[in-house]
C-alpha cells in the first residue's frame, strides 16, 4: 500500500478513472483531468510521473494504429526540441513549491479550457519551417518535465500550422508519446521515481484500463460536443480550485 491515506487513494482513482474515461471517449485531456484531480492529493513529482506513465501507455496504442500515417521529417523537430526542453522541466520539477507548481497547472487548466471555449482564430503559418517546430517542440518538453503535461502545445500549433486534422493527429501524438517516454528516463535518472509511485502505478492500472474499456464502449452513443463543454467546464473549476487553494 503506499504511503498516502485512504481518502487520497481515493482521489486518484477517481482521477485515474476519469481521465482514462474522458480520453477513450473524447480522445484527449488526459493529463488535464488527471492533474486537476490528483494534485489535491498527491504531490507534483507524484502526479508528473503518474500523468507521464499512463499517458505513454494511453497515447501509445493510438500512435501504434497512426504508424502508416507518420511522417518521420515533419516529427524530428518536435522530438528534437522536446529533448532539448524536458531536463528544463525535470529541474524545475525538482526544485520549484508545490504550490507553485499548483498554480502553474492551475492557470494551464484555465488557459486550455479558455482557449477551447472561444476557439480564437489563430493565423496560420503554413512556412514556419522546421526552427519554428523545434522551439515549440522545446517548450513542450519543459511542459512535460515540469508538469507531465506534454502534448498540449504541439495540438495547438499543429493547428495554427494549416494541416489537416489527420495530419495534425500524426504529429501531436507521436511526439506526445516521444516525449512521455524521454521525460520517464529523465524522471528516473533523476531520483524523482520512487517506490510509492511505482505502487500508486500498478494500483491506478486496473482502474485506468476500466475508465479507457468504458469510454470506448460509449463512444458515438454520448453526445460528444456536448461532453466536450462538460469537461471544459470542469477543468475551467478544477483550474480556478487550484489557483484559489495555492
Amino acid at each position: 500500500m503506499p504511503d498516502i491515506g485512504l481518502f487520497d487513494l481515493a482521489i486518484f482513482l477517481v482521477g485515474a478513472f476519469a481521465a482514462a474515461f474522458v480520453t477513450g471517449l473524447a480522445g484527449f485531456a488526459f493529463g488535464l483531468v488527471a492533474a486537476a484531480i490528483w494534485l489535491h492529493a498527491l504531490t507534483p513529482v507524484q502526479v508528473v510521473a503518474l500523468i507521464v506513465a499512463y499517458a505513454l501507455l494511453v497515447q501509445g496504442y493510438a500512435v501504434w494504429k497512426l504508424k502508416q500515417a507518420l511522417n518521420i521529417g515533419r516529427l524530428i523537430p518536435f522530438i528534437v526540441g522536446s529533448a532539448v526542453g524536458i531536463p528544463v522541466g525535470v529541474i524545475i520539477l525538482k526544485w520549484a513549491s508545490p504550490s507553485d507548481l499548483r498554480i502553474a497547472v492551475g492557470l494551464l487548466l484555465l488557459l486550455f479550457s479558455l482557449y477551447n471555449f472561444i476557439r480564437p482564430k489563430l493565423p496560420q503559418v503554413k512556412q514556419a519551417g522546421s526552427l519554428l517546430d523545434a522551439i515549440v517542440g522545446m517548450f513542450n518538453g519543459l511542459l512535460a518535465g515540469s508538469t507531465g503535461l506534454g502534448g498540449i502545445l504541439p495540438t495547438i500549433w499543429s493547428g495554427v500550422r494549416g494541416w489537416s486534422k489527420d495530419e495534425q493527429r500524426a504529429v501531436f501524438q507521436p511526439t506526445a508519446v516521444a516525449t512521455f517516454l524521454m521525460t520517464i528516463v529523465w524522471l528516473g535518472g533523476a531520483g524523482t521515481i520512487t517506490a510509492d509511485i511505482g505502487r500508486l502505478f500498478a494500483i491506478g492500472l486496473p482502474v485506468l484500463i476500466a475508465g479507457t474499456w468504458l469510454g470506448w464502449k460509449l463512444y458515438g452513443r454520448i453526445d460528444e460536443a456536448t461532453f466536450r463543454k462538460v469537461v471544459l467546464f470542469v477543468l475551467l473549476a478544477s483550474g480556478v480550485s487550484l489557483l484559489l487553494a495555492s
